[in-house]
C-alpha cells in the first residue's frame, strides 16, 4: 500500500510539478491576488510589499550559500569522505540503504539542521556509488526526511529564541520571561515524537521502495568526484606553487579558527548558522590540507549555488507581501478563533504549516505567528511552551512539500524538485499524522 501510495504521488508530481523557481513564481502570483481579494490591498501595495522585502534576505542567503559551499567542500576532504564511507559499509542491500541514510540524516538534522542537509546529501551520493539496484530518487528524498526533526533538535530556531529573550517586541510576549529549553526541545513529549519518526521514517521510507522495472539508478561515473590533480615535484614548484601547497597556512588558520570556537563555546555560545559555517569553513581549510586542495574543492562547490542565489530573494519577496498585507495574520487568527484549549495546539500546528509554505523561514514565521499565537494560548490556558513547540513543528512539518530547503540537498545530489516530492508527501502525510496526534492527547 505505502509503495503504491508512493508510486502514484511520484507520477503526478513529475508530471505536474514545475521546477522549483517557477514554483516560487507561481506561489508569488497567489499571495500577490489572496493579499488583493482577501486584505483588500490594491496591486501597487502588494508590488510594494513584494519589492521592499525582495533583499530581506540577503544575509540570510549568503549564509545559506557558504553553508552548502563550506560544508561541501568538508565532506569532499579525504578524513571525511573515508568517515562517510565507513558508515556507508553497513548497508549492503539497498534497503538497508534506504534505512541507514534516512538514520544518519535525522540524527544529523536534530544536532543541526545545515549540519543534516549536507551530510545526508552526500551519503546518498556514497551509498549510490556502492549498492546496485538502488532508488536514488527515493534515497535523496529519505535523506531530505530526516529535516523533520530539525525544529525539535539543538539548531531549532523558535525553541531558542523564546528560551533567551532579548528586549525586542517578540520577548514581550512572554513578559521577558525565558521559555527554557526543558520545557520544548527537551521536555518528554518533544522527546517521544522525536523518537517516534526516528523509528518509523526509516521503516516507512524502506517501504516505498519501488518495484524493479520501476527503479531508477545513477550511473557512479556522474557521483564521483572529480579526480585529484597531480602535483608536480617540490624541486620544481616556483615559490608562489610552493607556498599554495604547504599545508603551513591551513594549519595556522585553523588553529586560529579552533582557538575561536574554544572560546566561543565556553563562554556561553551556542550552535548556529555563523558558528556552524565558521566551524565548517576552517576544519575544510584544515582537513585538505593545502591551499590548492580547499581552492580545487571550492570551485567544485560554488557550481552547486545557482538554486539558492536565484530563489532566496523570491521567497523574501513572498514573505513580504504575506507580512505587509497581513495575510499571514489573517491566516493564523482563523486558526485560533476557531480554536479551543484542546484543539489550539493542533489547529496551531496546522496553521504553522500553512504558513510555511508562503513564509518558509522559522523566525521569520515565528515573527508573524508569535504576536497571534502566544496571547491566545495564555488565554485559553495552554503552556506558552506547546504553543511555542506547535509553531515548530508545522513549521519543520510542510517543508516536505515546501522546495525552498531542499535546494542545498537537491545541489549535491544532482537531483530536481520533482524527483523526490512524491516519497516527501508520503512523508509529510504520516508525520501529520504523528504529531497531530501528539498535539491533541500529549
Amino acid at each position: 500500500m505505502i509503495q503504491a501510495l508512493a508510486s502514484f504521488f511520484t507520477k503526478i508530481v513529475r508530471r505536474w510539478l514545475p521546477d522549483a523557481f517557477l514554483f516560487a513564481a507561481f506561489i508569488t502570483f497567489i499571495v500577490f491576488i489572496g493579499g488583493i481579494l482577501s486584505e483588500g490591498k490594491s496591486p501597487v501595495e502588494m508590488v510594494g510589499f513584494w519589492g521592499d522585502g525582495f533583499w530581506s534576505l540577503l544575509a540570510f542567503a549568503m549564509q545559506m550559500v557558504l553553508i552548502l559551499v563550506t560544508g561541501y567542500v568538508l565532506a569532499m576532504s579525504k578524513p571525511v569522505r573515508r568517515g562517510l564511507a565507513a558508515i556507508a559499509g553497513l548497508a549492503k542491500n539497498p534497503g538497508q540503504a534506504v534505512v541507514l541514510v534516512t538514520v544518519v540524516a535525522l540524527a544529523a538534522c536534530w544536532i543541526n539542521w545545515g549540519f543534516g542537509l549536507i551530510v545526508g546529501a552526500l551519503m546518498a551520493k556514497e551509498l549510490a556509488t556502492r549498492i546496485r539496484g538502488i532508488h536514488y530518487p527515493l534515497l535523496v528524498a529519505s535523506a531530505y526526511t530526516g529535516f523533520l526533526v530539525w525544529h525539535a533538535g539543538l539548531s531549532a530556531s523558535i525553541p531558542l529564541k523564546v528560551a533567551s529573550p532579548g528586549d525586542d517586541a517578540l520577548s514581550l510576549l512572554t513578559g521577558g520571561q525565558a521559555i527554557p529549553v526543558s520545557d520544548t526541545i527537551f521536555s518528554w513529549q518533544v522527546l517521544l515524537v522525536t523518537l517516534v519518526l526516528l523509528v518509523t521514517l526509516p521503516i516507512l521510507n524502506r517501504m516505498m521502495i519501488p518495484k524493479d522495472e520501476e527503479v531508477l539508478e545513477v550511473d557512479p561515473e556522474k557521483l564521483k568526484e572529480p579526480e585529484e590533480v597531480a602535483v608536480k615535484p617540490r624541486a620544481e614548484m616556483s615559490p608562489a606553487e610552493k607556498i599554495e601547497n604547504s599545508p603551513v597556512v591551513p594549519v595556522l588558520l585553523g588553529v586560529m579558527g579552533a582557538a575561536y570556537l574554544f572560546n566561543y563555546f565556553a563562554n556561553g555560545g551556542s550552535l548556529g548558522l555563523n558558528s556552524v559555517n565558521f566551524l565548517f569553513l576552517f576544519a575544510g581549510i584544515l582537513l585538505h590540507w593545502t591551499p590548492a586542495n580547499y581552492l580545487r574543492a571550492l570551485n567544485e562547490a560554488i557550481k552547486t549555488t545557482g538554486g539558492i542565489v536565484l530563489q532566496f530573494p523570491m521567497y523574501a519577496g513572498i514573505m513580504g507581501m504575506m507580512v505587509g498585507s497581513g495575510l499571514a495574520a489573517s491566516i493564523s487568527l482563523w486558526f485560533v478563533d476557531i480554536s479551543t484549549p484542546t484543539t489550539f495546539p493542533l489547529l496551531t500546528f496546522l496553521s504553522a504549516g500553512i504558513v510555511n509554505f508562503f513564509v518558509p523561514s522559522g523566525g521569520g514565521q515565528w515573527a508573524v505567528q508569535a504576536p497571534i499565537v502566544l496571547p491566545a494560548a495564555e488565554a485559553l490556558g495552554v503552556p506558552l511552551s506547546k504553543a511555542t513547540m506547535a509553531v515548530a513543528w508545522g513549521d519543520a512539518w510542510t517543508n516536505m512539500i515546501q522546495p525552498f530547503w531542499a535546494l542545498p540537498l537537491l545541489a549535491i545530489a544532482g537531483l530536481g524538485i520533482r524527483d523526490i516530492m512524491g516519497y516527501c508527501v508520503v512523508a509529510l502525510l504520516w508525520t501529520g499524522v504523528v504529531v497531530g496526534t501528539a498535539m491533541l492527547v500529549l
